[in-house]
């Protein structure tokens, strides 16, 4: 499929990756619109001459407006915490993501591409694990919401009149990314940042343009049907990845605490803050995101997209640097 003068429609335009899609989209010559939750209206997306649409993505009317004369739908639009009730992961993550794809295909829109993550692997994963192997909830909600819509989603797959592909992204960072970036700074920024069991594991990055090519490979290939593990590929420690965060961000080295220990302070902390009434902007669970043991496989992604990172580590991490010198993070957590 030639993008250019395709119409795509990105869910969630005004958040992280789906303004950053947008922007690479226009820049790809598609025409771009998009829909979002919050009432307040996207500046950056308005000056890019995006058309907004203002709804709920559980709401059948909004969906199917938003669908009309589209050639492509993105759906990025998601709760991504790390904790909460269940019915309210499900109604967002699992009935908002269905309910615009079945608008897209009353639409005739042609080609879904759903952002699922690699959080569907659970916790407990073997090295290298591939899209072909055992997916696991967890008992967290926003694991269990991504594996349930997966789920879903993949029964509406009827090419060639409508096709889903379903990309499990890696953990996004870049300009605008909310826990890979603004809220591990601001933590270091106050001195209350570690990481778990002197960083051991593998950060499975995904620079956001990095994923965003991925997406438009997925859409010119049209791989029906299919499931892509999508990372940079680089196999770095947790340890390495926060190192160069606070390097970048002129911030000393975050120490190490073991896993159980961060996991009870970060629980004391939630109390005190409740207590204050105030939102938990860290919980517990967290720990248990930031301590994953391996990597995921890339191949499938490589072989059949023809996906090759761009954009590594060193170079995200320069131009996240970029960004945060003219930024004031403390709005985005807001």
């Amino acid at each position: 499929m030639d993008l250019n003068n395709q119409t795509i429609l990105i869910t969630g335009i005004d958040e992280f990756i789906g303004t950053r899609a947008a922007e690479l989209a226009i820049s790809q010559g598609m025409k771009v619109r998009g829909l979002q939750t919050s009432p307040v209206r996207d500046k950056k997306a308005e000056n890019l001459g995006i058309d907004i649409f203002v709804g709920k993505i559980t709401d059948p009317i909004i969906a199917q407006t938003a669908c009309q004369g589209v050639d492509v739908v993105l759906h990025t639009s998601q709760i991504a915490e790390e904790s909460g009730d269940i019915k309210h992961f499900r109604e967002i993550n699992v009935e908002g993501a269905l309910n615009i794809a079945k608008a897209a295909k009353q639409a005739n829109v042609k080609t879904f591409v759903h952002l699922s993550s690699v959080l569907v692997y659970g916790f407990d994963y073997k090295d290298n694990v591939t899209e072909s192997e055992q997916i696991s909830a967890e008992n967290n909600p926003y694991c269990q919401s991504k594996l349930e819509a997966e789920t879903e989603l993949i029964k509406l797959n009827s090419p060639p009149d409508f096709g889903i592909v379903i990309i499990r992204a890696g953990d996004v960072y870049g300009p605008g990314s909310i826990p890979w970036i603004v809220r591990p700074v601001h933590m270091m920024q106050q001195k209350l940042f570690a990481y778990a069991n002197d960083g051991q594991g593998v950060m499975n990055h995904l620079y956001v343009d990095n994923l965003i090519d991925a997406i438009f490979l997925a859409i010119e290939k049209k791989p029906y049907g299919e499931i892509f593990n999508v990372t940079d590929g680089q196999e770095t420690t947790w340890k390495d990845y926060f190192t160069q965060l606070a390097e970048v961000a002129g911030l000393p080295t975050p120490k190490s605490l073991p896993k159980e220990e961060m996991k009870l302070f970060l629980r004391l902390r939630v109390q005190g803050q409740k207590l204050f009434r105030k939102k938990a902007d860290i919980l517990p669970e967290s720990v248990d995101f930031m301590s994953r043991p391996y990597a995921y496989s890339i191949t499938s992604a490589m072989n059949k997209l023809n996906y090759q990172p761009k954009i590594g580590l060193a170079e995200g991490m320069k131009l996240t640097n970029e960004w945060l010198q003219k930024t004031d993070i403390q709005k985005l957590l807001k």
